[in-house]
């Protein structure tokens, strides 16, 4: 775990704990011991502290944050480290987060490769600094950019962080160590050790108000942004060992709250997601090396983005000149857009440019290891284009369906490979959003589902197996959320209080809100519609959604939206020749009657095996669909109510049969979805 080296008259330790050098307890127990031997020692002048591998360290151990402690605990550590009289240099490279970075703020410098990222991640799995980051990072870098590091938990280049006087010096990469060492020995001399905590505080005028009315309403959604506020304000009031005590008290606090677990059951989740169940523990992933897309929309673009921005070829096919020209020009306008932002140089968008090919014939496929058809969602269209890319395709290459609802084994069946055939649910804006559904077939070989795990993290995406199904995991929860929105409403609900319901929930919008931007002329034809459906009846009227300026709201030019009296009388008209009496309907009845059917929908998914776990599910609502990270995912957030609560819920708002054997079984038997929740 510690591997020490002499450099003359500096002692370099260096941790060595894969995969991200986490400061565990075993880490702390040898590093203590060896800055200690260090200080001691003689001959030797100064120490450097640097990590192993790819990286300087990614923080604490976050498993132990449930397990009885065991000292020596990171703050205690630090404060020793700062304490020695010989000065301490932390060599940083790669990854230098969370308690990492607290421990390099507690050395009394900072060399850094141009390699290296610095950041205070806690914030987002619900937590503050809790190592001395919210006392000691004001010190060096002023309480502005302390609010800003710690508040949005995003990283800085070693670059940024010598401009901000949290870096003393930015060293060649392949030489850090060595001019780390020079370092070292340049501020060997007596009084060489400068503690951060002796440091005062400088303090922007306004700063702390600029960072509160810039928060929003995330202060009172959340509790860790107040709380590390609350810390950084502490370090410009108080002495430097009080101000450490009440950080340890605010984190404590934290820790043991119900968002800060459901935000770390969402860390740990996303990292279980991508084992696979029955997957061969020596299968390989093919080789990718490029990739053809069917389809150039807005979906199509946005799946081209994601594999070039990652350096894979894609060729991109459409039926017509003028679409292929326009998501050509869309993808090089959205790549723009982020150099404006600053986020890409102009020479990284020519580059992605330049490894996209255009073209009208699906013939330019023949020689590409994946093929992505994102054409219009029904059975027909979709089997035909696979019925094509079977005779066109190399022998081995992988055709995948983006189909958010379809019958992937249906779609297989049409080829000669359905062993090579799965589905890549990507959702949109394909090239923004991490979530991707991997649809197992009845036929996907193991190789093939592996690749596409494989594919999915080079692209940066959060991969979640799915089996075929309708809908697959997500869409088919969102079903019944929006049969239960549309009874509501014919019952005597507003369609703006029910979305306001879930705004406050935390969702980014109501189910009549992404109705209409969806629009509601999806799958609905003039000549067939009975006006059985409200939706039907909304179409008939001419209101299609925003992009009419009409629908379950009225939108103006800007689509802006606004409750609709011509809907309200629509609803009313509709209810009364349905014979549906309507009623005054409340919040509470409201949330219950959205959310609950989705977890009975998810116990049945469980159940059936369509999903590997409940965590999955979880993963799946949280990044594909905005379900509020702070309470865990829907899997999570109900057990927090408890299962027999909701199904109760269910009972009182639909009668016996509204709830699935599968959730009633689990609710009689007292027990949850989450293994150990709380975790």
């Amino acid at each position: 775990m510690i591997r020490i080296e002499q450099h003359g008259a500096v002692r370099v330790i260096v941790i060595e704990n894969p995969p991200v050098n986490a400061l565990g307890a075993v880490v702390r127990k040898g590093l203590a011991r060896a800055v200690a031997e260090a200080q001691a020692a003689a001959g030797v002048d100064a120490t450097v502290i640097r990590g192993a591998g790819r990286l300087f360290s990614g923080g604490a151990d976050i498993r132990e944050f449930t397990r009885p402690s065991i000292e020596p605990h990171l703050p205690e550590m630090l404060d020793v480290i700062e304490g020695g009289a010989k000065p301490v240099v932390a060599a940083l490279h790669g990854t230098v987060f969370g308690g990492g970075l607290e421990l390099a703020l507690s050395c009394h410098y900072r060399v850094a490769a141009p390699s290296a990222r610095l950041g205070l991640p806690e914030v987002k799995i619900g937590l503050l600094p809790g190592a001395g980051g919210t006392q000691r990072l004001p010190r060096l870098v002023g309480i502005e950019a302390a609010l800003s590091m710690i508040l949005s938990g995003d990283p800085v280049t070693a670059e940024r962080a010598a401009a901000l006087g949290l870096v003393d010096r930015v060293a060649a990469e392949v030489l850090l160590t060595e001019d780390a060492v020079a370092f070292a020995l340049e501020v060997a001399a007596p009084g060489g050790a400068r503690r951060t905590s002796a440091r005062a505080v400088r303090v922007e005028e306004g700063a702390v108000e600029r960072c509160i009315a810039s928060q929003g309403d995330r202060l009172q959604r959340l509790d860790a942004p107040a709380a590390c506020i609350q810390a950084i304000r502490y370090a410009t009031e108080l002495p430097f060992r009080e101000g450490l005590a009440r950080e340890r008290a605010l984190f404590d606090q934290l820790a043991a709250g119900r968002q800060s677990k459901a935000l770390r059951h969402i860390f740990f989740a996303e990292r279980a997601c991508g084992k696979v169940d029955g997957l061969p523990g020596d299968v390989q992933p093919l080789p990718v090396a490029s990739v053809g897309i069917v389809g150039a929309g807005t979906m199509g673009g946005g799946i081209a983005m994601t594999f070039l921005s990652a350096g894979i070829p894609v060729i991109l096919v459409e039926r017509e000149q003028a679409p292929l020209d326009r998501g050509v020009a869309t993808i090089r306008r959205n790549y723009e857009r982020r150099a404006a932002r600053g986020s890409l140089t102009q020479a990284q968008v020519e580059a992605a440019m330049a490894l996209l090919s255009p073209g009208l014939a699906l013939d330019a496929l023949a020689g590409c290891d994946l093929v992505i058809e994102v054409v219009f969602e029904t059975m027909a269209a979709k089997q035909e284009v696979f019925r094509r890319l079977d005779g066109i395709a190399k022998h081995g290459a992988i055709l995948a369906s983006n189909t958010s609802y379809l019958d992937v084994d249906a779609i297989a069946a049409v080829t000669r490979r359905p062993a090579q055939v799965l589905g890549l649910h990507f959702f949109s804006p394909a090239n923004v959003m991490r979530l991707l559904e991997v649809v197992r077939g009845a036929a996907t070989s193991p190789a093939v589902l592996a690749t596409a795990m494989a594919l999915a993290r080079r692209i940066g995406k959060v991969a979640v197996v799915s089996r075929v199904c309708h809908g697959f995991i997500g869409n088919r929860m969102l079903e019944p959320r929006q049969r239960q929105a549309e009874r509501l409403v014919l019952e005597g609900a507003r369609p703006q209080d029910v979305d306001r319901v879930l705004l406050e929930f935390g969702m980014p919008m109501g189910p009549f809100q992404m109705a209409d931007l969806a629009g509601l002329d999806l799958g609905w034809e003039a000549g067939r519609s009975s006006g059985s459906t409200l939706r039907e009846i909304l179409c008939e009227h001419g209101r299609r959604g925003q992009k009419s300026g009409q629908g379950y709201y009225d939108y103006d030019s800007d689509r802006r939206r606004s409750p609709s009296v011509a809907v309200e009388a629509l609803i009313r008209g509709f209810a009364e020749r349905s014979g549906v009496a309507q009623r005054q309907v409340g919040d509470d009845e409201i949330r219950e009657c959205l959310l609950y059917p989705m977890v009975d929908e998810a116990a049945r998914i469980l159940d059936e095996g369509v999903a590997q776990r409940a965590s999955d599910i979880d993963v799946v609502w949280v990044n594909g669909y905005g379900w509020p990270a702070a309470t865990g995912g829907p899997m999570f957030w109900a057990d927090g109510i408890g299962l027999a609560t909701i199904a109760a819920g269910l009972r009182r708002h639909g009668g016996d049969t509204a709830v699935s054997k599968a959730l009633a079984d689990r609710a009689a038997a007292g027990e949850t979805f989450i293994p150990q929740v709380g975790r």
